[in-house]
């Protein structure tokens, strides 16, 4: 079964609007925030979602909200939330400045940036470094972080109502719509910087596949 996942990022925050880094931790939706949902619904109004999934985090739960609201299908899904749709889970460093954060992960390694930690090591590197720095362990390694991402897909995957060529809906976090990029494109496109609050990415979903497969870039960041 082949499904087209129109992935949203969530409206802008105040933990984004401050510059400080939002995993688990949760911040209400700006005034832009919701102006950003609302930009997102309105390019994806004609299309027929057949289902929609969202973090079990308000600022995924009122974008996608907001975008179903002004959306023309005839029968409107319901909001599947759930956990394994969180964005990295950032442990001690929830709700610090992101600038001193990663410094705090990439020092030792040589690197005191976000971009430097990933243009030396890898992204991999960005969570496996944050981990080594939280005090009490709780980051998500790499290898916990895509564990739990891939349990969102199979959710996706294991819906009996979903069938071979539907859209879907899914809103999505910064961070993870940039790793999903790195791992399924990681060529063709400016990876720079996280996607915009509000932007569409889309992807083309093959049930069939392995995860490591499954994802194919139809476009990213619009």
């Amino acid at each position: 079964m082949l499904l087209h996942l129109h992935a949203v990022r969530h409206g802008q925050t105040y933990f984004n609007r401050y510059n400080r880094l939002q995993g688990w931790a949760n911040a209400p939706l700006t005034e832009e925030g919701l102006a950003d949902a609302d930009r997102a619904g309105r390019k994806l109004a004609d299309l027929e979602f057949k289902a929609a999934y969202c973090s079990d985090t308000t600022r995924a739960q009122i974008t996608a909200e907001r975008i179903l609201e002004v959306n023309q299908s005839k029968d409107k899904p319901g909001i599947v939330s759930d956990m394994h749709f969180r964005e990295q889970f950032y442990g001690y460093f929830e709700g610090q400045d992101m600038g001193m954060a990663w410094w705090a992960a990439g020092a030792p390694h040589g690197a005191t940036t976000y971009n430097q930690i990933v243009d030396m090591f890898g992204l991999a590197a960005s969570r496996d470094f944050l981990k080594e720095a939280d005090p009490f362990g709780d980051a998500e390694s790499d290898k916990e972080y895509w564990e739990r991402i891939r349990g969102g897909f199979d959710l996706m995957s294991g819906n009996p109502a979903l069938h071979d060529g539907d859209d879907v809906l899914l809103i999505s976090h910064g961070n993870t719509l940039l790793s999903l990029m790195y791992r399924f494109a990681p060529e063709g496109y400016d990876l720079s910087s996280r996607p915009t609050n509000g932007s569409v990415t889309v992807f083309d979903f093959n049930t069939e596949l392995p995860f490591e497969q499954a994802l194919e870039v139809r476009s990213y960041n619009r």
